[in-house]
């Protein structure tokens, strides 16, 4: 079921027995797992709400809380955590799960009780008895992660509604310094509110003071600087992420991932892959695939090769210490802007 519309009839319409919450986007999960909250209007000591962790507990007390009859109400409401018995994950050190018995149950739920199941796992194992018998006895709730077009039109609706103007440079680098990860923009959203509580538009400028940079953010942006020949930018950059207690070597190797996806990137292309073919072959979120072929579009893949096979050369000239980490590393950014020159 659409998120918009499950969270509809959760709020204003009577519930089943059985909700499975599939999908990873933590955001929307947490709609979700409020709406229930609210409509059963759990405090903390409620005797009609519990909750289970199927790593921690077994599966026969969930079963047992859904038989007993709600205190002082109609239905009780059951949350299940972490329900790795739906994957082809194997767990170490975790209950051994009674599955008949819960089968025997989907097949006929009691209807004073609410149990919604939280898979917050990228792939179910379609192929296990469990997961097929509980997406047919469940009403399915979908949260996984939204589309790019999905996650700005979501975005931009909630700053329209908060009464927030932000420019387009500054909703593009917003969106780049998140991911395009749902969760992660609302949270980082709400240092913007608070910082548009005095009437400001957000700027471009106003986003890199506000939102913090990842290692592979100024990794990326290095990337780009050492590519374009920007010596003075590239050493400025990596002595930044020097102060910041960042290691040479990890620089290094995050560096080589971004250059191999770039080549991977513009050969793939040159094969005539698009975007969600790239993303699906390398396995990757589609938005940093998007943010390679366009940089991977400046450079020819000869050049990107090249620069690969010598960030590959200096890693083990490095670990194998015949020279200085730091120096060959400014010797690499010069070489570059001398070639660039």
């Amino acid at each position: 079921m659409e998120l918009q519309k499950a969270l509809q009839e959760i709020r204003t319409k009577s519930l089943q027995p059985i909700y499975l919450v599939t999908g990873t986007e933590k955001f929307l999960q947490e709609q979700v797992r409020q709406a229930f909250l609210t409509r059963f209007e759990v405090s903390k000591d409620d005797l009609n709400f519990a909750s289970f962790d199927m790593e921690r507990e077994p599966l026969d007390l969930v079963i047992q809380e859904a038989q007993s009859l709600p205190f002082f109400g109609d239905q009780r409401l059951i949350f299940v955590e972490r329900p790795f018995f739906l994957t082809a994950e194997k767990k170490a050190n975790v209950p051994e799960h009674d599955l008949d018995d819960f089968l025997l149950y989907l097949k006929n739920p009691m209807d004073t009780a609410v149990l919604v199941i939280f898979a917050e796992y990228d792939k179910l194992d379609e192929r296990k008895k469990i997961t097929k018998q509980l997406k047919k006895a469940g009403i399915i709730i979908d949260v996984a992660p939204m589309k790019e077009a999905d996650v700005r039109r979501y975005l931009q609706q909630t700053l329209t509604n908060d009464g927030i103007e932000m420019t387009r440079e500054a909703f593009e680098l917003f969106l780049r310094l998140t991911d395009l990860h749902l969760s992660k923009a609302m949270q980082e959203l709400q240092k913007l509110r608070l910082y548009a509580g005095k009437d400001a538009k957000i700027t471009k400028e106003i986003v890199q003071q506000l939102i913090p940079k990842t290692l592979e953010h100024n990794v990326f942006e290095l990337t780009n600087d050492v590519l374009q020949g920007k010596v003075a930018d590239a050493w400025r950059l990596y002595d930044d992420l020097l102060l910041q207690g960042e290691e040479t070597i990890k620089i290094n190797a995050i560096l080589i991932g971004q250059v191999r996806l770039l080549l991977q990137a513009s050969i793939l292309m040159k094969v005539g892959y698009q975007q969600a073919n790239i993303a699906e072959t390398l396995k990757i979120h589609p938005y940093r695939v998007k943010l390679a072929m366009q940089q991977a579009r400046k450079f020819n893949e000869k050049q990107l090769a090249a620069l690969y096979h010598e960030l590959i050369e200096n890693d083990y000239l490095v670990k194998s210490g015949q020279i200085d980490k730091e120096f060959l590393f400014q010797l690499f950014v010069l070489k570059h802007g001398k070639r660039q020159g």
